[in-house]
């Protein structure tokens, strides 16, 4: 037993041994800033999300053992961090509050598995703007006196916002910027405005929004800004300021033949002004009763203190005074009405209209139509009266037929009345739909049994003015005239009516417009023809429009357009173009020929096409609508056609006819010139063909002959100058003869010569190249002296006839000139072209020569 508690004791003192040997871990502290560490003056947002990682515990074991890490919170307190063991990440797991909490308290431990080291940590959590400003000691309601003096303060309202920074300060302003009052931004103090009052007659309580906002800050990454509103509700107190008022005014009283002594007449009614606080209110009688009336100074009611028998007037006027008592006892503001008392009989007397000289039950007046809205019937002098008293003589008026034309004034009368009839509706007093106006003014009494009644005429005659404009009977009128018409044709009557009368109802007519000068209009009837000098045409001008003005006396007027077309007449024949006179064709393509006809319309400008003689006939077909001529199939060669020319001639002359359709209709022949060739003649002979081609347009051979000239003249005067700066700058020109240098090599003329030959005999096989005579008069800057020194061994040209007509025409690069060939051609040479290819090249030769004379004049 000893020895197993020896071995006990041996065993836990080595591992007591052991564990004095191992050192326990700890933190890494990285100070303010870091995210890994011991989480040493550790800050956080309030916005940070729920699950965010915030921070990494890193720590160490000097032994190198595994460590974990663990986090704890006190139990009263809510475990806002939870923490991985193996790598330390605290994540966050409850939301913050800094409004609530601004500092959290956490136990951090790291352990090795034999040692634990615990630090107690404080997490600051920093101000995100995310509450909102919120108004304290709500509901907001003042009460303000309506004599508070302008820019006086009324209330002050408060706002709280428990964020810090900008996000906690709080501006004031108000929703309404058209209000009498104004807040402090910073105080949040309400003012009146300057110049502002309050009335609490006219408006008992005021509603003023007020918003308070927070400076703004950042939430979760964003600008974000906060604002509140309230409600200030300001009450006007009402003040001493307004006099007292009657109500129910006039005030009529009526005292009948049966009225006891001490019975109530009517009753006055008046208040204080100011009905916040009324003051209390005294009635008296001032003057006018003479003792026959009196009043209760506090009900008001004016009561009858004699027999209606001893009433000496028929009507009494008193004055009813009214007095404030003010809260002391005091007299205060005071107010006098006329109060209007009739003493009546009974009712026998029924309502009577009387004019100016007595009773009348008709009443006449002329007007002019469409007085002024409101306007009342002054010519009318009627007075309306019931003799009877009190109620018996109360009665209303009213029209019967007026149809709401006219009102009466006044509608309720007692006793007597002078009768007004104002305009109720303009527009229906119109003399054009009604001339006279009739209706009756009727009165009955009101309140009484018999309900008697009267009735009176009024017959209103109207006058006419001038209220209406001329209008048109159409907005546009078209007509349509033959452009052969004369001057002075009828084109169109235009017809406008004005409703008034008399001069009113006149119209003139005028016309105008950039197509009216070719017409005039008749100022009465409205007829609108054309000028007595006036030559229309349809192919010049087919439509003219312009405006016709109906005008009154007064200058009122409206407009209308008017449309004229002008009716195309057959009054141009067709006609032929100067290229009818003569055509070629080639087999197997049409001719066309086109006469034009300058009528504006079909179908008179339509043509028809025909060959009205033709020797031998049967040879040509023609299309009536096109113009196109053509052989017939039967003759597909100009063989055919030789065989039925007379002289076997190719030239036809035809007698062609444009006809128009118009009615009557117009036509026009003209000789046609027909020279007829084939595609074989042009594919052999292409100078035939060309001067073929434009024997219809010699303006266009002259003009390919003339660009022609014109080339060969400016390549001369180019190489002649070229030549002539080139030996000025050797000094090589002579004043008065040539120098001729002789070549130590001379080359063979002949060579050069009969190249010359060859090549002029390919360009005009009537033409031969001859050398020419040298002439030792000429300097060195003739064209001739850019060619090589003459052969010292070559024979002497032969002589060249001179002729006075014409000078032989030289090229300027060689010593030779083109001349007509006098002898026979030579054997090898073919057969010459047709004779219009030699005709056209015998004259532009001879053209080139008389250019080469002007060339070696100039040169």
């Amino acid at each position: 037993m000893r020895r197993c508690w020896w071995a006990a004791l041996a065993l836990g003192l080595l591992r007591l041994c052991l564990a004095q040997a191992n050192f326990a871990p700890h933190f890494f502290d990285n100070g303010v800033g870091s995210t890994n560490g011991n989480m040493a003056l550790f800050s956080l947002p309030e916005d940070t999300p729920v699950g965010s990682h915030v921070y990494t515990l890193n720590g160490t074991d000097p032994e190198g053992d595994p460590i974990s890490y663990h986090i704890s919170f006190d139990p009263s307190a809510r475990s806002i961090f939870s923490v991985d063991p193996t790598f330390g990440n605290i994540t966050l797991v409850e939301e913050l509050d800094r409004e609530r909490e601004d500092e959290i308290e956490a136990i951090i431990s790291i352990s090795d598995g034999l040692n634990l080291v615990a630090e107690k940590v404080v997490i600051l959590v920093t101000d995100a703007n995310d509450e909102a400003p919120m108004f304290i000691q709500e509901p907001y309601v003042v009460l303000v006196p309506e004599d508070i003096p302008a820019g006086s303060s009324i209330f002050k309202v408060h706002a709280v916002d428990r964020d810090t920074g900008s996000g906690g300060s709080v501006t004031y302003f108000l929703q309404n910027l058209h209000s009498p009052f104004a807040v402090d931004r910073h105080s949040g103090v309400l003012r009146l405005q300057p110049g502002a009052t309050l009335d609490y007659e006219r408006s008992r309580t005021h509603y003023i929004t007020v918003v308070a906002k927070d400076g703004g800050g950042r939430l979760h990454g964003a600008d974000v800004v906060f604002s509140v509103t309230t409600t200030v509700t300001v009450n006007v107190e009402d003040v001493q300021d307004m006099a007292p008022v009657f109500v129910g005014t006039p005030y009529y009283g009526y005292v009948y033949e049966d009225t006891l002594p001490g019975s109530e007449v009517l009753k006055v009614v008046a208040m204080d002004g100011d009905r916040g606080k009324p003051n209390r209110i005294l009635y008296s009688l001032v003057n006018g009763s003479d003792g026959a009336f009196e009043i209760n100074e506090t009900s008001g009611d004016i009561s009858l203190t004699q027999s209606p028998a001893q009433l000496q007037r028929e009507v009494y006027e008193l004055h009813v005074q009214v007095t404030e008592i003010s809260p002391v006892g005091s007299p205060a503001a005071q107010a006098i009405v006329p109060v209007t008392i009739r003493i009546v009989d009974l009712n026998n007397h029924p309502p009577t209209f009387y004019g100016e000289s007595g009773p009348q039950n008709r009443f006449e007046l002329s007007m002019n139509e469409h007085p002024p809205q409101g306007e009342i019937l002054r010519g009318l002098k009627i007075t309306v009266n019931d003799s009877d008293q009190g109620a018996n003589a109360k009665f209303n008026l009213q029209l019967v037929g007026a149809r709401g034309i006219f009102r009466v004034v006044p509608q309720t009368v007692l006793n007597e009345a002078q009768v007004t009839i104002i305009v109720e509706n303009s527009a229906a007093i119109d003399f054009e739909k009604s001339r006279v106006l009739t209706f009756k003014l009727l009165a009955v009494e009101v309140n009484t049994p018999e309900k008697f009644s009267s009735t009176a005429d009024v017959v209103i005659q109207l006058l006419d003015t001038n209220d209406n404009v001329p209008k048109f009977n159409s907005h546009y009128y078209v007509a349509r005239i033959p452009e052969n018409a004369p001057g002075g044709s009828s084109v169109v009557a235009v017809t406008a009516m004005d409703p008034d009368t008399g001069h009113w109802g006149e119209v003139k007519y005028s016309i105008y417009g950039t197509g009216a000068d070719l017409f005039l209009i008749h100022p009465s009837t409205g007829l609108i023809y054309t000028q007595p000098w006036a030559s229309l045409d349809a192919e010049a001008t087919a439509r003219y429009n312009f405006f016709v003005k109906a005008e009154d006396m007064e200058g009122k007027y409206s407009v209308a357009e008017v449309f004229i077309t002008l009716s195309d007449v057959n009054d141009h024949c067709p006609q032929f173009g100067n290229s009818i006179q003569k055509k070629t064709m080639v087999l197997g393509t049409p001719v066309k020929i086109e006469a034009i006809d300058e009528d504006a319309e079909e179908p008179n400008n339509l043509v028809d096409y025909s060959i009205t003689h033709a020797e031998p006939a049967n040879v040509f077909d023609i299309d009536a609508h096109t113009g196109e001529i053509w052989l017939k199939n039967s003759i597909r060669s100009l063989d055919a056609l030789h065989n039925i020319t007379p002289g076997r001639d190719c030239i036809w002359s035809l007698e062609v006819q444009a006809k128009d359709r118009g009615s009557p209709s117009f036509s026009t022949t003209a000789l046609l010139k027909m020279d007829i060739t084939d595609t074989e003649t042009l594919s052999r002979s292409p100078m035939a063909a060309f001067l073929i081609q434009t024997k219809d347009n010699p303006m266009k051979a002259v003009g390919v002959l003339a660009v022609t000239m014109a080339t060969i003249v400016a390549i001369t005067v180019l190489i002649s100058t070229a030549t002539f700066w080139r030996n000025k700058k050797s000094n090589k020109v002579l004043p008065v003869r040539r120098v001729v240098r002789k070549r130590s090599t001379p080359v063979p003329r002949t060579i050069r010569i009969e190249w010359l030959k060859s090549k002029s005999a390919k360009t005009a096989t009537k033409s031969v190249l001859k050398e020419k005579p040298p002439n030792e008069n000429c300097n060195n800057n003739s064209p001739e002296s850019s060619l090589p020194p003459r052969a010292p061994a070559l024979p002497p040209p032969p002589s060249v006839v001179t002729s006075t007509g014409s000078a032989h025409w030289t090229v300027p690069t060689v010593s030779g000139s083109l001349t007509p060939q006098q002898s026979q051609p030579p054997s090898n040479s073919k057969t010459m072209g047709s004779p219009v290819q030699s005709t056209l090249i015998s004259e532009l030769k001879q053209k080139f020569e008389k250019k080469s004379v002007q060339s070696k004049a100039y040169f």
